[in-house]
């Protein structure tokens, strides 16, 4: 079969239809949205395909949205149709079969079977090895300065069916709609597509094989690379020979202010930090995740905001968000950092939440009560009446040895049916279950 018509082949455009829909996502410019997808396949499919076919089939413009990035900037996304991302799709899920047997053994992003714990425990690997000089490298605004013509001369050297590169080749030049206005991209792979990620991987899979060719040990996702060497002279020897090798080569440019030499102490991959026990190399939650991860429960836990909510909704949000967080950082110690700082910090954000929702003086006191009888706590009532009086602001109340031992670690994880409020996830607990 030609590659297109793999590509076209009824069984690959509903698998197509099948990941657009469960993706979801938002319409593109023509305001469509994924369940409108099958019926219009039913009546439109088969002229879409003989468009295609014919080399005819013209892609919308993508909507240009932003995204917010965690040094304050914005990173740009470009929003497809969901008719054209059926197509990319399709598109998308031949080629990574395809390539996947030529693409290299270090090269973990958006490929199947590999993950970025993947990339960290091989990154881990490295260090151990006493490699632990890292070239940290950063390819200023990858997605949108790939060069077209010299992707498609990349694929050429695989692909030997002219539809399918001319297909590529139209999503490429399909054009950027913001505020209304249709822009024409000359160059850059829009990121938001399901043909992006792949087609990124082609134009780097040449800087994989250099890599390879000079013996180099390296880990990538997608732009993000790291090489790891002996010594310091080294490092700086090959960061200056492949910066050159990528501007010469394959029309990149390395963020000279970004891109450095550093030891696994100062370097971050994939979110992680690096730091070196008696049992060699481990990782961990970078500062700036940390941070991160911070932010997202302070903000979820505004104190004017959450208490205006039933608390089975903050909780739950909560959950999400911690549970999220845990589960990809959980190759990294952070035992300490979650018993000692982020816990308690987070519960007694809770419990302010809890009380500024009791509000009243009298309903403190009755419901601290009921605790104290229910969980057989042997609190006196003047201990618990001067909490609930306390002229002292809501932190200062949510503080205190009564609340806490009432509204404990314990209390808080029990869910409530009559509710509909599940417990809250102590992300102790939750890490070391899933360690």
């Amino acid at each position: 079969m030609e590659l297109i018509d793999r590509i076209l082949s009824d069984g690959n455009i509903e698998a197509a239809i099948h990941a657009v829909k469960s993706n979801r996502g938002a319409a593109g410019i023509d305001k469509m949205t994924v369940d409108a997808l099958e019926g219009y396949f039913v009546e439109h499919g088969k002229e879409i395909k003989e468009q295609i076919r014919a080399k005819k089939y013209q892609p919308e413009p993508v909507r240009r949205v932003y995204i917010p990035k965690a040094n304050g900037k914005q990173r740009p996304l470009g929003i497809p149709t969901v008719v054209d991302r059926v197509i990319q799709q399709a598109v998308a899920q031949v080629l990574s079969k395809g390539y996947e047997r030529y693409f290299s053994e270090y090269s973990y992003g958006f490929r199947p079977n590999r993950s970025q714990h993947m990339a960290v425990e091989k990154v881990l690997e490295y260090l151990n090895e006493g490699c632990e000089w890292v070239v940290d490298l950063d390819i200023e605004k990858y997605f949108d300065t790939v060069n077209h013509d010299k992707l498609i001369s990349i694929l050429r050297e695989r692909i030997n069916d002219a539809p399918t590169l001319h297909l590529i080749r139209s999503f490429l030049k399909a054009g950027v709609m913001e505020d209304g206005l249709v822009s024409p991209t000359e160059e850059g792979v829009p990121q938001g597509g399901p043909l992006s990620p792949v087609l990124s991987n082609v134009y780097l899979d040449k800087f994989d094989k250099e890599l390879e060719s000079r013996g180099l040990r390296f880990v990538r996702f997608a732009d993000d690379c790291n090489i790891f060497v002996k010594s310091e002279m080294a490092a700086n020897r090959v960061i200056a020979s492949v910066s050159s090798w990528l501007e010469r080569k394959l029309r990149l440019k390395v963020n000279a202010s970004k891109s450095k030499v550093v030891r696994p102490t100062g370097s971050t991959f994939l979110g992680f930090a690096f730091w070196k026990s008696t049992d060699g190399w481990k990782p961990r939650p970078a500062k700036e995740r940390k941070n991160r991860i911070c932010g997202k429960v302070k903000a979820t836990l505004c104190r004017k905001k959450a208490a205006a909510v039933p608390l089975g909704y903050t909780f739950t949000k909560l959950n999400q968000v911690m549970r999220g967080w845990i589960n990809y950082y959980r190759i990294g110690n952070m035992k300490v950092w979650l018993k000692d700082n982020f816990g308690p910090w987070m519960r007694h954000k809770v419990r302010v939440v809890i009380l500024k929702q009791w509000k009243k003086p009298k309903t403190i006191y009755k419901n601290l009560m009921r605790l104290n009888i229910r969980l057989h706590c042997n609190m006196s009532e003047e201990d618990i009446y001067k909490v609930a009086n306390s002229r002292l602001g809501w932190y200062g109340k949510a503080n205190g040895d009564v609340v806490n031992f009432l509204l404990s670690p314990k209390v808080l994880s029990l869910p409530n049916k009559k509710e509909n409020r599940p417990g809250l996830v102590d992300p102790l607990t939750y890490y070391l279950g899933n360690t």
